[in-house]
């Protein structure tokens, strides 16, 4: 299984938790997005951080991820990060933010596939590493990516990752996998799928139902249950393991935020996913966001985890 990426929540301090705590259950995970914003690669560089070899010693392997339209600003930030060690790139054609596809960036760019074309017209040739795509069905049709599929056919991808959604449905209603299975057999890369696997079972349907997929990308079910990807583990061990989990991700919030508000937010942040897997009711759960200092939140965490 792959690691999807979640601005603000799969950086490298989640990747390293969950390996130490589970060390091989994911193999690979796409990097939360380096930012082209306006073709200024200034955003960019303020997060390289995460994906810093360096830095993610002990962690799950990464692969970077680039946000933005830019030709050449695309191909020095993947060059320095071919330099870095790093042999794949991911673009993201997904991303269903407001804010980023109103400038035709992330799902934004789907419904323009001769923009797609110039992109990739553009970067292939020059960018050192090898280049995936993770993608949506389309911005406001299920049809565009029919007309994408050629285009990214004519490229050496190492892949291309499908969430079977619109960038206009953000993450509501249900992945259309109808659509998924009749576009798969006209994709000439391998093919990953991403979206709503919450249980190991939903991935094993996935593989089921279609064959093709050569791997699942996981993102928020993750979060919901860190076990999802165990097999043959008692429920009663999992609920063990998703509270040594949580506690240590807490342990190592407090070891890297710098200060005490930060640390607050980023825990607040996490436990708004996470207490789903813990034997407790959302009014329980929203507790803790009611704290407002770090003892508080803490306290209150941790007996849940008892």
């Amino acid at each position: 299984m792959i690691l999807a990426p979640m601005q603000g929540l799969t950086e490298v301090l989640f990747r390293k938790a969950y390996e130490e705590c589970f060390p091989g259950a994911i193999q690979l995970a796409v990097s939360p997005f380096l930012s082209l914003t306006h073709g200024n690669l200034a955003d960019a560089w303020e997060k390289i951080e995460d994906v810093l070899p360096e830095n993610n010693v002990g962690s799950i392997p990464v692969i970077p991820q680039i946000l933005g339209k830019e030709p050449a600003e695309f191909v020095e930030l993947g060059n320095r990060l071919y330099e870095l060690g790093y042999n794949e790139i991911n673009w993201n054609m997904g991303c269903p933010m407001r804010k980023v596809t109103g400038k035709h960036r992330g799902s934004g760019i789907l419904p323009y596939p001769d923009e797609v074309r110039s992109v990739l017209d553009k970067v292939v040739p020059h960018l050192k590493a090898k280049l995936s795509v993770k993608m949506r069905l389309g911005l406001r049709s299920k049809e565009e990516i029919f007309a994408l599929v050629p285009i990214l056919n004519d490229y050496p991808l190492i892949s291309v990752t499908i969430h079977p959604r619109l960038g206009r449905q953000q993450y509501n209603g249900v992945p259309d996998l109808d659509t998924f299975g009749r576009v798969l057999p006209e994709i000439n890369h391998p093919v990953i799928y991403n979206g709503d696997i919450k249980t190991a079972a939903d991935a094993r349907q996935i593989k089921k139902r279609f064959p093709e997929v050569v791997d699942i990308m996981i993102g928020r079910g993750i979060l919901y249950d860190p076990t999802l990807p165990l097999e043959e583990v008692s429920e009663e061990r999992r609920l063990e393991l998703r509270k040594q989990f949580i506690g240590h991700l807490m342990e190592r919030i407090g070891e890297v935020m710098p200060t005490e508000e930060s640390c607050i937010r980023k825990t607040k942040e996490y436990w708004c996913l996470v207490w789903r897997a813990l034997p407790i009711s959302e009014i329980d759960a929203r507790k803790v966001l009611h704290e407002q200092k770090l003892t508080d939140v803490e306290k209150l965490i941790y007996m849940f985890l008892q």
